[in-house]
């Protein structure tokens, strides 16, 4: 991506991310939660991603926001407030979808930077980026992009744990077909562990580097926006 946020260094827009979310983590005022969400969905487009790319990446993020608000709005133990919904035994009031919609808030506002961080990020750039930049072991860093890399190769494996199954006439289960992902998923690290070790990751020696990664003042800068941005959110929090 050529676009001004999506070409900074992997570490600063992780970084950048984590300094909000820890602003978001440490308020449930609605206002400071919107307004992080605001920002973060204004900055979108400068990550390279549209609303409708947004949306497909966030659509299970807000099938849960919508769970969170529904279920504390008529089975929440508190009912304090002005009485805004009232039929049967369910009881909506003003104190519980304030504290419903902080939460659900509160969900998206962490998972929209989390999002325009990754879908910005090529998974490479982020292994070197963090043994450039942040100084992470390479075997952390490469085991780490290797496993990212293999979530679609599960997602495949899991159609074909289904279908082979159905082939046999073996009843179908979440539990039995995600144990046998999981021991295949093993068998897996454990192939890629001996792997890394017989190239060298684990002997403590410097490894050269192959793609050099810039960071730069933009990239400063962009940690300095999320660090002045998370600062006025915590401060305007506790007024």
């Amino acid at each position: 991506m050529s676009t001004v946020l999506a070409r900074r260094a992997p570490v600063a827009k992780l970084a950048a991310s984590g300094l909000l979310s820890l602003a978001v983590l440490a308020t449930r005022d609605v206002v400071v939660l919107g307004l992080v969400l605001v920002v973060c969905l204004a900055a979108a487009p400068f990550f390279g991603i549209g609303p409708l790319s947004l949306a497909k990446r966030l659509w299970p993020v807000l099938a849960a926001c919508a769970g969170i608000v529904v279920t504390l709005s008529l089975f929440s133990a508190d009912r304090g407030g002005t009485t805004l919904l009232h039929f049967g035994p369910f009881l909506v009031t003003s104190s519980v979808l304030a504290a419903s919609l902080s939460l659900a808030l509160r969900l998206l506002a962490l998972a929209v930077p989390a999002v325009l961080v990754f879908a910005s990020t090529d998974p490479t750039d982020l292994a070197d980026s963090l043994i450039q930049h942040a100084k992470a072991p390479p075997r952390f860093a490469i085991g780490a992009l290797a496993a990212f890399r293999m979530l679609d190769l599960f997602r495949q494996e899991w159609r074909m744990i289904a279908m082979a199954r159905r082939a046999r006439g073996v009843r179908q289960g979440f539990a039995r077909t995600a144990f046998v992902l999981l021991v295949g998923a093993i068998r897996r690290g454990v192939r890629l562990s001996v792997a890394m070790d017989a190239r060298g990751f684990d002997s403590g020696l410097a490894r050269t580097v192959a793609r050099p990664q810039r960071f730069g003042a933009a990239d400063s800068g962009l940690i300095l926006g999320a660090l002045v941005l998370a600062v006025f959110a915590f401060f305007l929090g506790t007024q």
